[in-house]
């Protein structure tokens, strides 16, 4: 395949690989109110410990960056996963002139998109008060830094290790500044801190060192609150180099990232081996690129998709991986990832990196079985320890879905009895830790809605879908039927939930009772940032037994249809304001349908299971031609840690995990003529969907190796073995082909 290199604002080399086509400024344009993404630019390789992005909001605002923000205040290390989580760890460096600056609203500059670069290994900006130019280039631990200064005019850098205690000190004998920062937004012990060391090229005119803002000359270390740090170089311009490591372990361990990872390397020498190391990871999927814009939307969303689970471990000067322990404040050994909602990543992020990279796959699972050493539960929001959001029990469903994918390498007896513990358990701190109302759900068949557990329909829907995790991974395991029981009886829990008055989800009290007054269009209360009329197509092992409770395939279509046709109207009375996700829903003009919200984005590949599928590839194209893009307004709600991006990129290669475990993907159709996917051990999957377009979205058949298939599945192990899958494309919709009730996906009702 020829991938077109993109000669506009290009930096120093130009790469020709997928990674020319990523826009990280995709997503930007967000606000508190209404969110496009809500993301950064982030500057970092794949799966990085450290991400770098240009600062436009308040030092601790978790909309750091916002597209239409004039003025910059610094290049900020971050490890923020989303704004609601915010950031911990965080520091920045600004270069001014004329004068030392220490406060953050006096030293921020002017600046325009049309003098900012934005790639995954490089940024660039220029700061207009200054007239000087700002480039950052990353490692996975590491950054190299290059400030160019006007000549005549003092040329100063601010260092800032922000409040809640920090760290500097300047060694000007050595060019040097080292420090740390502890600011964090929860989820570590007492003793948390980031390391940083800095190394210049150029030797200091001047320095100064403040805790707050209030500077003083001459002074070369401070702790306190607010460390804040500025060293200046004179009048005589070009450029100043900054080699900067940092470390969650010690100062010591920030030299040895800096030394292994940098070392005497130049700019370019970084900046090209980042473009490489990107290029190799997004070019297991190779696209044509017949159509620009979805080439450089696919490869935006697949680098999303490759920032997250974050490396959270260093590798010792002995040479041994170790990481800082967020639960215990200890040194230990081995890997941990971090920087992860599991109930938004679940459903696409995990089975896209099990598929497509399943060697970190089976990394990230290392690291799970760390966490519930350390920890004693495994992870349901990491950032980096437990953080108390959301709901759901869902690590059972990534651990599972490895496991079952063919992932090894890693202690998975310890992670059944991590599974069976988060089951039967809740973390006595992190109430989203575990399963809240377990005890309830395990007496009753579900969590009631009149126990003082919120959001308690939604667990509910959740918690019986892991339990069918358990069971299948148990069953992989070899554990006995009866060890197995209880969680092959609790997958059928949602059934307790359904309310044949209204055909759909509703709350349950303890006496039985259903919940009343019911508003099915009534945000939060039993559900989780939806109603119900997206929850009630929870039920990903087992659409089949919904389509059951509903009434039969008609009933059910009748119900789906209607989802995309009803008017957007909402009752925001439990959070007494309309929360963000809300109008999104209302503004995309899709219904009911609310695509910008995790809960929601599976329900289009149901359709497959009701002999309807035509339905499907209608849908799935209106989502991919109107809710995404490669602008800085390209998605239609949070982004949420790859999630929202990997639906893009398996709905565009014509197939999407509905149900993560099941060992099978719902099909739709293909979004390029030609798509290439390199899997490890040199199997290739070839998909052909010639003539594909806006009016040429209906599948008229399909041939897999050659031989005409009537699936509207395709399984994993398939994938896993290589296969040429073409698809035979209609401007008309086939009401024929898969309308048998074999061909079907999976469903636990008709299971053996």
């Amino acid at each position: 395949m020829y991938f077109l290199s993109l000669v506009i604002n290009a930096p120093a080399r130009i790469t020709g690989g997928p990674v020319d086509y990523v826009n990280p400024l995709v997503g930007t344009l967000s606000s508190f109110e209404l969110s496009t993404g809500n993301l950064y630019p982030d500057i970092s390789l794949p799966w990085g410990m450290n991400s770098w992005s240009p600062q436009t909001g308040k030092n601790g605002d978790g909309w750091m960056y916002t597209y239409t923000t004039h003025k910059l205040r610094g290049l900020k290390q971050t490890h923020q996963p989303s704004p609601w989580i915010n950031d911990y760890g965080a520091f920045s460096l600004m270069p001014t002139a004329d004068r030392p600056q220490a406060d953050e609203e006096k030293r921020a500059s002017w600046f325009s998109h049309f003098g900012e670069e934005a790639r995954p290994y490089y940024y660039k900006v220029y700061l207009a008060d200054y007239n000087a130019t700002a480039e950052l280039t990353p490692t996975m631990r590491c950054a190299l830094f290059r400030f160019t200064y006007q000549k005549g005019r003092e040329a100063y850098l601010t260092v800032d290790a922000y409040d809640k205690g920090s760290y500097i000190k300047i060694i000007p004998e050595e060019r040097k500044i080292v420090g740390y920062s502890s600011r964090n937004s929860g989820g570590v012990p007492k003793n948390f801190r980031n390391y940083f060391v800095m190394q210049f090229d150029r030797p200091f005119t001047y320095l100064a060192a403040a805790d707050g803002t209030a500077l003083e000359d001459n002074k070369t270390s401070v702790e306190g609150n607010h460390a804040l740090a500025v060293v200046g170089f004179g009048q005589t311009g070009g450029a100043v180099t900054v080699r900067v490591g940092s470390s969650f372990i010690s100062a010591e361990q920030a030299e040895v990232n800096l030394s292994r990872e940098l070392g005497s390397r130049t700019f370019d020498d970084v900046m090209q081996a980042g473009a490489d190391e990107w290029n190799r990871w997004l070019g297991r999927i190779e696209v044509d690129n017949n159509h620009l814009d979805h080439t450089r939307t696919f490869y935006s969303c697949l680098y999303r998709a490759l920032l997250f689970p974050r490396s959270f471990f260093e590798e010792d000067a002995q040479g041994h991986l170790v990481h800082y322990s967020p639960f215990k404040g200890t040194v230990e050994q081995g890997r941990l990832y971090t920087d992860f909602g599991v109930w938004d990543v679940f459903r696409a992020l995990f089975p896209l990196l099990h598929l497509v990279y399943p060697e970190m796959g089976a990394q990230v699972q290392e690291g799970f079985a760390n966490m519930y050493r350390e920890s004693g539960f495994l992870p349901e929001w990491a950032s980096p320890g437990h953080r108390n959001c959301m709901v759901g029990n869902n690590s059972a469903s990534v651990v599972a879905d490895a496991y079952l994918a063919g992932l090894r390498g890693y202690d998975a007896n310890l992670l059944w009895e991590a599974v069976i513990h988060g089951a039967n358990a809740v973390h006595p701190q992190v109430k989203s830790t575990g399963r809240l109302g377990f005890d309830h759900y395990n007496r009753l068949g579900y969590v009631p809605c009149d126990a003082g557990i919120n959001e308690s329909a939604a667990r509910t829907l959740e918690y019986a879908y892991d339990d069918w995790c358990i069971y299948q991974f148990g069953r992989a395991l070899g554990r006995s039927e009866s060890e197995l029981a209880p969680y092959r009886q609790h997958a059928m829990n949602y059934r307790h939930l359904f309310d044949r008055e209204t055909g759909l989800m509703r709350g349950r009290r303890q006496d039985g009772s259903f919940q009343t007054p019911y508003n099915p269009l009534k945000w939060g209360d039993v559900f989780t940032e939806g109603n119900g009329w997206h929850y009630s197509w929870s039920v990903f092992h087992d659409p089949e037994g919904l389509i059951r409770l509903m009434g039969g395939r008609d009933v059910f279509n009748r119900m789906l249809d209607s989802l995309f046709v009803q008017s957007p109207d909402f009752d925001e009375s439990y959070y007494r304001a309309v929360i963000h996700e809300i109008r999104e829903m209302q503004v995309m003009n899709f219904g009911q349908y609310a695509h910008g919200n995790q809960p929601a984005q599976h329900i289009i590949y149901l359709y497959n299971w009701s002999g309807q599928p035509w339905k499907t590839q209608y849908w799935v194209r209106e989502v991919m031609d109107r809710l995404y893009r490669a602008t800085p307004d390209g998605y239609c709600g949070d982004e949420d840690n790859g999630q929202t991006s990997a639906w893009y990129v398996f709905s565009a290669l014509g197939f999407y995990p509905v149900c993560p475990a099941s060992g099978e993907y719902a099909l739709g159709a293909p979004y390029f003529d030609n798509v290439r996917i390199h899997l490890p051990g040199g199997k290739h999957v070839n998909i052909e969907a010639k003539g594909q377009s806006g009016r040429y979205r209906y599948v008229n058949s399909i041939k897999l190796n050659g031989k005409n298939y009537d699936k509207n599945y395709i399984r994993r192990s398939d994938l896993q073995h290589g296969l040429n899958l073409r698809f035979d494309m209609s401007d008309q919709p086939n009401i024929r082909r898969g309308t048998a009730p074999k061909s079907a996906p999976y469903s636990f009702s008709n299971a053996d």
